[in-house]
C-alpha cells in the first residue's frame, strides 16, 4: 500500500497541506499558521497564493505538491465533486499524503458524498474527517469556526493539530462520515432562509421610505433579528457585494436540502422557496456575488433604491 512513499517525520506531522485558499481558505491557512504549523497550500488563484506566502505559508503550484507527505490535508473547496477530483483524480492528492495522513473535507455535501469519499479513503490507507464548518471569514482567520464533524477516533486524534487551530467550538458528532454532513444541512436550510428574509425585510424597508441603518439599529437587538440579519445586513448598507459568501453557494446548498428531503418524503417549503430565491438572484447575473445581492433583486423587482458602494 504505497510503499515507495516515505514515512512520517516529526515535521510531515505538523506540516499541514490546504487546497483552496478563497474567503475562508485564506482565513483558515492564517489560524493554521498561527498556531505554529507549517503550512503549503494551493489555489488556482496566483493572487491567493502569494497571500499565503506573504502569511508565512508556502505556496503550491499544484494540489499534489501541497499535499505531498503532509500528514494533514484540508480541503476547503466547493463541493463533493471538486473534493473527489482533488483527492482521486489524475495526480490525485491521495497518492501524494504521507501514509496514515488524515482528509479533513470542509466541503458541505450532501452526507452520502461523505460517506462515499470516506470510503474511497479508506481504500489508500488514509483516514478521513467529515468536517464543514460555519463561521465567516472573520472567525476563520481567528481561529473561531464551529465545525460540525464526525469520523473515526482515529481520524480525530491525527487532524487535532489542525482542528484545534481552526475552531472556537467542535462539535465530534459522531465515529463515521456523513453525520457532520447531515448537521451542516439543517444548518444550511436555516441560514439560507435567514438570508433570503433578511434581505426580503431590507428591501422591504427600503420601499416603505424607511432609514436603513435605523432599520438595522432596531431589528439587530428585537426579536426579529438573527445572526444572518446581523452579519449580512451590514453588506446591503455598505453597497457591497463583494462574495464572502457567494449566491450560487445557496444554490447548491438549498438544493442540497430539497434533494434530501425529496428522498426522504419530507417536505422542505421554505427551503425549496428560498432556494428560488438564490436562483433567481443568480440567474439575474449575480451568483458569484455575495448572497446578500438577493436584496438586490427583489430591490430591482420591486423599482426601489438600495444603497450603493462608494
Amino acid at each position: 500500500m504505497r510503499d515507495g512513499r516515505k514515512r512520517m517525520t516529526e515535521r510531515d506531522r505538523t506540516t499541514v497541506g490546504i487546497i483552496g485558499l478563497g474567503a475562508m481558505g485564506s482565513g483558515m491557512a492564517r489560524a493554521l499558521l498561527a498556531a505554529g504549523l507549517a503550512v503549503r497550500g494551493f489555489d488556482l488563484s496566483p493572487t491567493a497564493r502569494q497571500n499565503l506566502a506573504a502569511l508565512g505559508g508556502t505556496p503550491a503550484s499544484s494540489a499534489g505538491e501541497a499535499a505531498q507527505d503532509a500528514a494533514i490535508l484540508v480541503m476547503v473547496v466547493v463541493n463533493a465533486q471538486q473534493t473527489e477530483d482533488i483527492l482521486f483524480g489524475p495526480d490525485g492528492t491521495a497518492a501524494r499524503l504521507a501514509p496514515g495522513a488524515v482528509v479533513v473535507s470542509c466541503a458541505t455535501m450532501a452526507p452520502d458524498d461523505a460517506r462515499r469519499l470516506e470510503a474511497r479513503a479508506r481504500e489508500h490507507g488514509l483516514l478521513y474527517v467529515d468536517a464543514p464548518m460555519s463561521g465567516g471569514t472573520g472567525r476563520a482567520a481567528s481561529g473561531e469556526l464551529s465545525f460540525m464533524a464526525s469520523g473515526h477516533p482515529d481520524a480525530f486524534t491525527r487532524a487535532e493539530p489542525a482542528l484545534n487551530a481552526m475552531a472556537a467550538t467542535l462539535h465530534r458528532l459522531g465515529d463515521e462520515a456523513g453525520i457532520g454532513s447531515a448537521f451542516k444541512m439543517v444548518n444550511q436550510l436555516l441560514a439560507g432562509v435567514h438570508i433570503a428574509a433578511a434581505c426580503e425585510a431590507v428591501a422591504l424597508a427600503a420601499r416603505l421610505g424607511l432609514d436603513l441603518q435605523t432599520v438595522y439599529d432596531v431589528i439587530r437587538v428585537s426579536a426579529g433579528t438573527s445572526w444572518m440579519f446581523e452579519n449580512r445586513v451590514p453588506h446591503i448598507l455598505d453597497g457591497d457585494y463583494a462574495p464572502r459568501s457567494a449566491v450560487d453557494i445557496f444554490v447548491k446548498d438549498l438544493g442540497i436540502v430539497t434533494d434530501m428531503g425529496r428522498a426522504s418524503r419530507f417536505p422542505t417549503p421554505l427551503a425549496a422557496l428560498a432556494m428560488q430565491m438564490f436562483v433567481m438572484t443568480s440567474a439575474a447575473g449575480m451568483g458569484r456575488d455575495d448572497d446578500a445581492s438577493v436584496a438586490r433583486l427583489l430591490a430591482d423587482l420591486a423599482n426601489v433604491k438600495l444603497p450603493s458602494g462608494t
